[in-house]
């Protein structure tokens, strides 16, 4: 079982790292549990709980058990910022995990850097590590995997002219760049380009010029609640042209917000949400291990969101294990030296040019039928 080679890997930790600063392991972690993103961050602080209590009845780290000092920062940017400093200056910590949210991440990631203490996002934004920076890691697939992915399947299904409408924030202005770089770069024709606020309520009239703009499919690029009334609206309207949603809604709460709406949608996710679709193997049981142990704990199953949370902590596990030490330096050597890990979202290898780590594998292309998320094969 998954949880046995996590056990086995901590007990080889004890074994290996010298104490480093107390006797306490302490990690940040800034996450969005509340607020219009807390269904990105309510399973990232479950996961977080969770691991921690496995990992200090296992031994902690190197010896020491671990701290996971969790701070919400209630999905608003300034409450990041403040949290991170907080982190940093007060609590101290040898690495951070978060924020959940890409525009929190690029608010904060220059504080962790300038203080040295390697940040492991949550956030899927591309240029939160491109370019690279020194102490800046990632651990949901970057939007460019999600765009060649939803690019490849369009371009197989005969599509020439797309469409895109994004929200306005962090994560749709990256993943807006990435779109108009990639749509053409596949030989498509982008002729459509609509952008709506985060807090907005209906998209009628970005979908409508959609509409009139001869578009053969739609790529919406947001997080909820936006896309479900992108989705909405776009029933409302009639709309038959097929729409593509990103793995920012890769969760049982888009379904949930978009209803009947969301039908028929297609979209790149973690394997996570599709893991009893999954042929046998070791990274299936690796999966089906958390997702058990989570339901069981936590009373509902989770989201891959918290598969990103699953990452961040192990990750930093197997760091402190090929550096032998858990100091912040240590931890980020360590973290860029590792090679063919598997975790939740996939099998990471980071180097000195890639801190993401992740490749095409990572996803899976799912279409939502009957108000859950199918694998296409």
């Amino acid at each position: 079982m998954a949880w046995r080679a996590f056990t086995a890997l901590c007990l080889v930790l004890c074994s290996l790292l010298p104490a480093w600063a107390s006797d306490t392991l302490k990690i940040g972690a800034v996450l969005s549990a509340s607020g219009p993103a807390s269904f990105l961050g309510e399973p990232e602080k479950n996961t977080l709980v969770m691991l921690q209590e496995r990992i200090n009845a296992t031994g902690g780290i190197g010896g020491k058990k671990i701290e996971v000092i969790i701070y919400d920062d209630e999905s608003d940017v300034n409450k990041a910022v403040l949290a991170a400093e907080k982190l940093i200056k007060k609590d101290q910590v040898a690495a951070i995990v978060g924020p959940s949210i890409s525009g929190n991440t690029l608010a904060i990631m220059n504080k962790a850097a300038e203080a040295k203490i390697p940040l492991l996002s949550m956030s899927a934004a591309e240029k939160i590590v491109n370019p690279v920076t020194p102490w800046i890691f990632k651990t949901p697939q970057s939007d460019r995997l999600a765009v060649q992915g939803i690019l490849a399947h369009a371009k197989a299904a005969g599509v020439a002219k797309m469409a895109i409408i994004t929200v306005s924030d962090g994560y749709g202005q990256s993943g807006r760049e990435v779109l108009k770089e990639l749509i053409p770069a596949a030989g498509m024709e982008l002729v459509a380009d609509e952008v709506y606020g985060p807090k907005d309520t209906d998209m009628t009239a970005q979908l409508t010029k959609i509409g009139g703009a001869g578009a053969q499919a739609v790529i919406c690029w947001g997080t909820n609640p936006g896309p479900a009334v992108v989705a909405r609206n776009r029933a409302q309207l009639g709309m038959k042209t097929p729409l593509y949603m990103s793995h920012g809604v890769a969760s049982q709460k888009f379904i949930e917000l978009a209803g009947e709406a969301a039908e028929g949608l297609v979209l790149p996710a973690s394997w996570l949400i599709v893991a009893d679709q999954m042929p046998d193997g070791p990274y299936k049981t690796l999966l089906s291990g958390y997702i058990t142990d989570y339901t069981s704990k936590f009373g509902v199953a989770p989201s891959a969101f918290g598969g990103y949370a699953w990452d961040a902590l192990t990750l930093l596990a197997e760091a402190a294990r090929i550096s032998g030490d858990t100091s912040p330096q240590a931890l980020r050597d360590g973290l860029e030296k590792i090679s063919g890990f598997v975790s939740a979202t996939g099998t990471f290898t980071f180097s000195p040019n890639d801190h993401n780590g992740l490749d095409a594998s990572s996803f899976a292309m799912v279409e939502i039928k009957g108000g859950k998320f199918v694998l296409l094969r």
